[in-house]
């Protein structure tokens, strides 16, 4: 383990994941580096007042990482399919692992998805499986690569609550597919854990959940929390296609194959207790 004095570098980390992390090792007195594209944002000032060192950088930008990495013992690298796009993620994710070497990152951590290593044929999954290869291929020093499963908060999205208000889940899984989802809080355990243990977790790659259960059983909880009947509705696939097929693959994944995180064995092993999605839906919803 560095020593607290070393500056650990977190992308994205005004967004949800990586401020998780960062929020994590701010806590346990760790010298946080937030790096963003908008360090003047509310989410920026917020770290800020929290003691992290707000900088400027961006993934399509290799002068500005350079510039955030200077001095840098760690990295935390997490990038955004949904924003960039699959080919412009995978390159954002090369780019800051090349630049996070050659400024001489010690241990390096990436944040990639549950099941990238088992060839699923899912474009934001695969791409990520290469940036792992990539990772790897550099040499660090020490690195880790941590693999969530879906995350509980994507629940959240405005149009979810939307139709959460009007009674409806729509998402596109049969009613008896069981979906791994994990909480963002999760996450940021893990990754202050990968810092803190650099030893112990060094060449390690492992996939992360929190809870395991099928959209019906989700909208149960819901239910009871917003105090109204909530139903999932199974959207067809043909109408996610219209606008993503990356989406509609990884749906079509998720009832044939599904991810396999033993959850019992893995919260025992890395001594990370999972949030319940009851307990994390109480968290999120009121009536």
């Amino acid at each position: 383990m560095a020593s607290t004095s070393e500056v650990i570098l977190i992308t994205g980390a005004t967004g949800k994941q990586g401020g998780a992390v960062a929020r994590e090792l701010l806590e346990a007195g760790r010298r946080v580096r937030a790096m963003t594209r908008h360090p003047e944002s509310d989410h920026a000032k917020e770290l800020e007042s929290l003691g992290a060192e707000v900088v400027r950088g961006d993934l399509d930008d290799a002068s500005s990482l350079e510039k955030a990495l200077a001095g840098a013992w760690g990295a935390y690298a997490v990038q955004n399919t949904w924003e960039a796009g699959v080919e412009r993620e995978e390159v954002q994710g090369k780019r800051f692992a090349d630049a996070a070497r050659k400024a001489g990152v010690q241990h390096y951590v990436y944040s990639s998805v549950g099941s990238a290593e088992r060839k699923t044929g899912i474009p934001h999954f695969d791409n990520k499986a290469r940036v792992e290869d990539h990772v790897r291929s550099l040499s660090f020093p020490s690195w880790v690569i941590i693999r969530p499963v879906f995350f509980m908060e994507n629940l959240l999205s405005p149009d979810n609550l939307a139709a959460i208000g009007n009674g409806q889940l729509p998402l596109g899984i049969k009613p008896s597919t069981p979906l791994q989802m994990i909480a963002v809080a999760d996450i940021g355990k893990y990754g202050k854990l990968a810092f803190e243990e650099p030893e112990r977790l060094a060449g390690r790659a492992f996939d992360i959940a929190g809870d395991e259960l099928t959209i019906p059983q989700a909208t149960e909880i819901i239910s009871r929390l917003v105090r109204h009947r909530v139903s999932h509705v199974q959207v067809p696939i043909s109408e996610i296609r219209k606008f993503s097929e990356d989406l509609a693959i990884m749906l079509e994944w998720f009832d044939a194959v599904g991810y396999d995180v033993h959850i019992p064995s893995t919260s025992k092993e890395f001594g990370i207790r999972p949030t319940p999605f009851t307990e994390w839906a109480a968290q999120h919803f009121r009536d």
